[in-house]
């Protein structure tokens, strides 16, 4: 095969593969970094509705895929189905875009707009996804199998780096730059779509290189005919018919041993990926539940863990651990990295449930039903005596400018709830006869005489000088300190011997556990992923026959996409705590990963090039039954043997 890296066997149509996921990989985790964030912040949905969207979004991206499958492998070609569905994923990116232009129109127009953004996404990176890593695969030759090996290791690592770069990036567009009056989740949504046409653009550019499979028909069809007549003649046919080995045996009357061969191995893998899902359910809540938790932490640095490990683990895991593991004698098959994986993805949820309950401390409770949060707020100057009727709540005076209330925290009854961004809610309470105007940051307060301003969001920092307007007249500048992560506060705006004075209350405490603590959870995630999700990437590769490769890349896929599906489940009918809701998860795939090493167990490694050595065109017709038997024997020979293909 022409066109080599020089002194290697990498052909050079990968650096365009490579590159071309790279930029859809960064339009993908660029949009959905701020997804969970716009429901919340922008269409204003709550936790959970958000949580289940963004899972149900997800879903749709993972169930696509075996569309995009069976367009490749039965009609298009990989290459022509990358090409059309990218220029789908590209109108979606545009369209949800302008969902976020807020002067497109009310709150159902951008919802209307955002869903219908979202669906073309869902069909244009779901199935491009299976096409995209098989075709990459496609450009090796079949003796070049270490050097497809490393591909899928390379090729993970360019998803990554998108992601870690998109994470970083997006949200500075998003919060950074302001338009329209406040975050601008438009320009945010519209770098992933332009990386989009990069993506296309360069894929189309390395058009000549490419080694092109061409479609072998509608391969599913045929696949589903050859089960439905096997299972049909197996139990209409007379009980004096001789025995059959397997089930799928019955069917060779009418359809090729070969086919009924590849029927048996794309099977066999589809059933061992039936406990996977799993695992899927918990790496995705990085996006949802633990991006939530991560606002309700003093958050120090940017959310990228996940991306920025990948990039350091995938060389570690190739280069120095398994080498290591394999000196120490020990056989690390594909099946039991993936079981491994799932352990540490159990383990990440562990860590995340002992986080979670350190982070709810510092939220406010409501009061419960009948009840009621008082709050008393005294500007007399002078302490002052509260008695209520049958009561004995305030028994000790009220010092001047103290908050008191029934649960002992300082709180503010119609602002309970942390701010879901993360950043901290400021509002004014002006004492004065006179309209006072402030400037903190980006947002102005105004506020007409003896009045109270909106809670409004401000970035977290220090602001000791904030620009004062009294009566027309610049007063001096406030000192309002620290204004922390998670916290609310109101500042009480008095005159003192002519002067204006700015006393800092705390409603709700700041948040203070600090997001460096998500780093454990991050790296056993991260951990896990190395050894489940590109061992699985590179396993449903090697285990497919060369006509089915785009669709069990789509079963592959198929199980994230059944992940996010157990988490809407649990989000919206389980009504759990959070931290509960986290050990439930980590229980549960425990239990998952003890069945999926049973199943693992009983599992035989197979190379499907040795289907071309064993099968020649289907002789069965032409010769005798002994050689038939002989065949066949060959055959369960051949595919007994481990296969080279599967070690990463």
């Amino acid at each position: 095969m022409g066109h080599l890296f020089c002194g290697t066997n990498y052909p050079l149509s990968i650096c365009f593969i490579v590159v071309n996921e790279f930029c859809e990989r960064f339009s993908y985790y660029g949009m959905k970094a701020l997804l969970t964030l716009y429901f919340v912040n922008y269409l204003h949905w709550d936790d959970d509705l958000s949580t289940a969207v963004y899972h149900a979004f997800s879903s749709l991206c993972y169930f696509t895929p075996i569309l995009g499958a069976l367009i490749a492998d039965s009609w298009l070609g990989k290459f022509k189905t990358i090409i059309y569905l990218s220029i789908v994923y590209v109108i979606g990116h545009v369209v949800k875009s302008v969902g976020a232009i807020p002067d497109v129109g009310d709150n159902n127009v951008h919802i209307a707009l955002s869903m219908v953004g979202l669906i073309l996404i869902a069909f244009g990176t779901g199935g491009i996804k299976p096409c995209v890593a098989a075709f990459g695969g496609d450009q090796f030759d079949e003796e070049h199998v270490t050097e497809r090996q490393k591909f899928f290791s390379i090729f993970y690592m360019s998803i990554n780096a998108g992601s870690l770069l998109s994470t970083i990036i997006t949200p500075i567009l998003r919060g950074d730059v302001q338009c329209f009056g406040g975050d601008c989740y438009a320009l945010a949504f519209g770098v992933p779509a332009a990386l989009m046409i990069v993506a296309l653009v360069v894929f189309i550019a390395g058009s000549g290189l490419y080694k092109r499979t061409p479609p072998q028909g509608n391969i599913l069809l045929e696949v589903c005919n050859c089960i439905g007549f096997a299972i049909k003649n197996r139990w209409t046919r007379s009980r004096y018919d001789p025995p059959r080995k397997h089930w799928l045996d019955w069917a060779a009357e009418k359809y090729s041993k070969r086919l009924i061969q590849e029927i048996k191995m794309v099977l066999r893998v589809l059933v061992l990926y039936i406990p996977l899902p799993m695992f899927w359910a918990l790496f995705d809540q990085q996006g949802s539940r633990w991006t939530l938790q991560s606002t309700r932490m003093n958050m120090a640095f940017v959310r990228m863990l996940n991306a920025l490990l990948i990039l350091v683990f995938v060389p570690i895991f190739d280069l120095i651990i398994y080498p290591l593991v394999g000196l120490c004698k020990i056989n690390i098959t594909p099946l039991r990295k993936m079981a491994t994986g799932m352990i540490f993805a159990a383990l990440a949820f562990v860590a995340a449930t002992l986080v979670e309950i350190n982070v709810v401390k510092t939220v406010v409770n409501p009061a419960p039903a009948e009840k009621c949060l008082v709050q008393v707020l005294n500007l007399a100057g002078n302490d002052i005596s509260l008695k209520l009727p049958d009561s004995s709540l305030f028994s000790q005076p009220i010092q001047h400018l103290q908050v008191t209330n029934t649960s002992g925290k300082t709180t503010v009854k119609d602002n309970i709830e942390k701010n879901k961004d993360g950043n901290p809610y400021l509002r004014f309470f002006n004492t004065l006869p006179e309209a006072v105007n402030l400037t903190v940051g980006t947002q102005v307060f105004h506020m007409s005489g003896y009045s109270m301003s909106p809670n409004y969001t401000v970035d977290r920092g220090e602001y000791p000088e904030v620009t004062c307007i009294y009566d027309s007249n610049s007063c001096p500048r406030l000192d309002l300190g620290l204004l922390d992560f998670g916290a609310s506060y109101t500042v009480v705006l008095t005159e003192v011997s002519g002067n204006i004075m700015a006393d800092k209350l705390v409603d709700v405490k700041a948040n203070n556990v600090h997001i460096a603590w998500q780093i454990p959870q991050y790296v056993l995630i991260t951990a896990g992923e190395v050894m489940f999700s590109i061992t699985g990437l590179e396993f449903s590769y090697s285990q497919a026959p060369a006509n089915m490769k785009s669709v069990l890349q789509a079963g592959w896929l198929l199980t994230v996409a059944f992940g996010n599906v157990i988490v809407l489940i649990v989000a919206e009918g389980a009504g759990l705590e959070q931290w509960t809701e986290f050990l439930l998860f980590a229980g549960l795939l425990v239990g998952v990963c003890i069945i999926f090493s049973i199943m693992a167990c009983f599992y035989t490694y197979v190379d499907p090039e040795q289907l071309d050595k064993v099968y020649l065109e289907d002789l069965g017709k032409d010769e005798d039954e002994d050689d038939g038997m002989k065949k066949q024997k060959s055959t369960d020979i051949a595919l007994s043997k481990p296969s080279k293909t599967t070690r990463l």
